[in-house]
């Protein structure tokens, strides 16, 4: 017997209040290690009061870079971004940023190839194959096209080194390499050992600047995966659901990050391209590096290298504005799972003085130890589980309150008790002002 999970929406009924923003100092570094006048001198941002002593430096192309040195273990943990995701992604090609991720990983025209010359003649047919098949609509036509695809790509993947780029990393000692793709980013990530960092950011930059679509029609079926698993679980029925409920308009509810099914089977390889060429830009970029590290070697060495890449103008996004949620709405996803409930409100975004106070009322609420839902509902056993959490996007932010019901309870009773504490935020509130 399938179960209901429920979903409740209200509008934000909360007054909040503004927060100071920082101000930033600017400071300037010069590397010691090599004595001449004609040296570059690479000026930094710092924040007042940073227990870190983090140093924000901002490349002649564009590209910011973040250093925070530590030095308990040898090692640098690193972190590279591109202000793009899935709500970047053309309306009619969703999933476009999240495959891009994975193509990211396999290589260039050096990297990753045994004979580039012929395998980019065999990925050149494999692109507008693809973008025959996108436009054709007979089954038997897609069918006989796919078939094309599938025999080209066979002789394509003789000329590739599968994996070159995580073998390379292997080499150096890297560990944790993964990525991953949210609605306005797209992360990588490393962990390599410091006497290395200088071979990871020559090959880190090598690969942001070119893109090669190697291996393209197998790590298709990847990207399958992961979508049939989002089919399969419960929570991201709901979480998509609730997000088409919060965001009718805008992109955060109108497309996913993994895109529709009708989407993944029409890929195309040009749009990947075109994403690549118009955001892989390093004034759309930003390193984060965190560890045993050097301030001015480190930044030298990432000039020297990502230096090079070309800046570009990333595409405007225009956000669509949501009209006020004036009355709850509720929809209900059914599934395995046991009964739960998930109530949201909407906010502004990550950078308006209500979503800057967001994160502390989420705190008051639900901190996993001494949040109002923890002392009133989890210690005390009045339910089986609660949370509640805030998610803060630059253009809208969302708070949710989530919970299960104990035997014999109902959903509206969880919901209730849900509400009761959210209603002691205000009282407190208004007893302040």
């Amino acid at each position: 017997m399938k179960k209901g999970l429920s979903l409740f929406l209200v509008a934000s009924a909360l007054t909040l209040t503004q927060c100071k923003n920082e101000t930033y100092q600017t400071s300037s570094a010069t590397d010691s290690a090599v004595a001449s006048s004609a040296q570059k001198e690479y000026k930094y941002e710092t924040v007042p009061n940073d227990p870190l002593n983090a140093r924000v430096y901002t490349l002649d192309n564009g590209l910011k870079v973040y250093l925070t040195d530590y030095e308990d273990a040898p090692r640098v943990q690193t972190f590279i971004a591109v202000r793009a995701g899935s709500k970047n992604d053309p309306a009619d090609a969703t999933g476009l940023a999240h495959y891009l991720e994975h193509m990211v990983f396999k290589g260039t025209s050096q990297l990753g190839t045994q004979d580039w010359e012929k395998e980019k003649a065999e990925l050149d047919k494999i692109e507008a194959l693809y973008e025959q098949h996108r436009n054709t609509t007979d089954p038997a036509q897609r069918k006989k096209i796919y078939h094309q695809i599938d025999s080209i790509s066979g002789v394509a993947a003789t000329y590739a080194v599968a994996n070159e780029y995580d073998k390379i990393l292997g080499a150096i000692g890297a560990k944790g390499t993964n990525a991953y793709t949210s609605v306005e980013q797209t992360v990588y990530t490393n962990d390599v050992p410091s006497n290395q960092l200088e071979r990871w950011v020559a090959l880190e930059a090598h690969r942001f600047g070119e893109l090669v679509p190697r291996l393209f029609h197998t790590e298709l079926e990847a990207v399958y995966e992961e979508k049939n698993r989002t089919l399969d679980n419960d929570g991201w029925k709901v979480m998509e659901t609730l997000n088409a409920a919060m965001f009718p308009t805008h992109q955060y509810g109108t497309q996913t990050t993994i895109g529709t099914i009708e989407h993944l089977k029409n890929p195309s390889i040009t749009e990947i391209k075109k994403y690549f060429d118009a955001y892989y830009v390093p004034n759309n970029m930003a390193i984060a590096l965190s560890g045993d590290i050097d301030f001015d070697q480190t930044i030298r060495m990432i000039d020297e290298h990502f230096g090079k890449l070309k800046p570009g103008t990333a595409p405007t996004f225009n956000v669509a504005q949501e009209q006020p949620i004036a009355k709850p709405i509720v929809k209900e996803v059914t599934g395995p799972s046991a009964e739960n409930i998930s109530i949201a409100y909407r906010f502004p975004g990550m950078s308006s003085r209500d979503a800057q106070v967001l994160s502390m009322i989420s705190a008051i609420l639900y901190n996993g130890q001494a949040g109002l839902i923890d002392l009133n509902l989890n210690q005390q056993q009045k339910v089986l589980q609660a949370y509640g959490y805030d998610n803060q996007m630059k253009d809208y932010s969302v708070f949710r309150l989530g919970g299960s019901p104990r035997q014999g309870q109902s959903l509206d009773e969880v919901k209730d008790m849900l509400l009761a504490q959210v209603e002691l935020v205000k009282q407190a509130s208004l007893t302040m002002t």
